[in-house]
């Protein structure tokens, strides 16, 4: 059952629809946004599903190096019906870290009178980047120094990516790194990431060999999407198979920001649907449940049946 909508055709400035979605620029292609979490969390009033892993959602900075994007993912939230062009010479890893940090500064200030003084002073110090806010990551041709600039004040970092740069997904290692699987075959990749050049599936495919080669913490995404790609979970295993990850994620595609006018609410499964689908993946893999967060719509799997922190 095909359920996407036709997609919106959005004519605007760039840099005025970014600031209009509360994103804050960060030297010339970077750029960083508080999330809801966030938001919360600095008011001590709950944490993002990722606290699983050991972080602390007013301690973690949510950014992109790069607001180049290779697919156009029927859904994803952000403007990808928008034009971005690269920019004429890339900013260092020393210069995005720095101007993330400020920019982090700046979008936190208004909460420095209504969230525990605590907690405010502690936001201003990200402990934790979240690479993956708009845009793929791996575009970002230092992304490995970036990583380890981070590294440098002991920030641990997520990466989240869609796999299509082999070469980078070689050379990056994280604290944690995710690889999207939101298709089991080159048709429903087609159908659901809409890549904008030839050969990207078999690229992710070189990126599943490749992290199953990896001695750090990795997870496999996979957002599902009720309708669409919500089938085929022993497809699905093979390939997570291949990149034998610590962790499967298995999340519910969210009726969010811009994905509202390419998918219907009805592509939006409910938490209980995600966990039966997560149990046919675990039967395939041999991986077995491990915590499922029912606010976010997402189950987590593991080899054992536990969560390593990350942090």
């Amino acid at each position: 059952m095909l359920i996407q909508k036709q997609s919106a055709h959005i004519k605007t400035d760039f840099n005025a629809l970014l600031k209009k979605q509360k994103y804050s620029l960060a030297g010339t292609h970077s750029a960083v946004k508080t999330c809801l979490w966030l938001n919360r969390s600095i008011k001590n009033n709950g944490s993002c599903y990722k606290s699983i892993y050991g972080i602390e959602s007013h301690r973690c900075m949510q950014m992109t190096p790069s607001l180049l994007c290779n697919q156009r993912c029927v859904h994803c939230w952000r403007p990808i019906e928008v034009n971005v062009e690269p920019p004429i010479e890339w900013d260092s890893p020393a210069t995005i870290k720095q101007e993330c940090i400020k920019s982090q500064r700046k979008l936190i200030s208004g909460f420095g009178g209504s969230a525990p003084r605590t907690r405010w002073m502690l936001a201003n110090e990200p402990k934790h980047v979240a690479i993956s806010l708009s845009g793929e990551p791996t575009t970002y041709p230092y992304l490995h120094e970036l990583i380890d600039e981070f590294g440098k004040d002991d920030i641990t970092t997520f990466v989240v990516s869609n796999g299509t740069n082999p070469n980078m997904i070689k050379k990056i290692n994280p604290s944690q790194l995710y690889l999207s699987l939101d298709a089991f075959d080159k048709e429903m990749y087609n159908k659901v990431c809409r890549p904008k050049l030839p050969n990207l599936w078999e690229k992710i495919n070189k990126s599943f060999e490749i992290m199953g080669q990896k001695e750090i913490k990795t997870a496999i995404r996979i957002t599902v999407i009720k309708g669409i790609n919500m089938c085929n979970p022993k497809e699905y295993a093979e390939l997570i198979k291949i990149a034998n990850p610590s962790v499967i994620e298995v999340k519910a595609y969210m009726h969010l920001g811009f994905s509202r006018y390419r998918l219907v609410r009805e592509s939006m499964p409910q938490y209980s649907e995600v966990l039966e689908f997560a149990k046919e993946i675990a039967k395939y893999t041999g991986y077995v449940f491990a915590d499922g967060v029912e606010q976010s719509r997402v189950v987590f799997l593991s080899k054992n049946g536990k969560i390593q922190k990350v942090v």
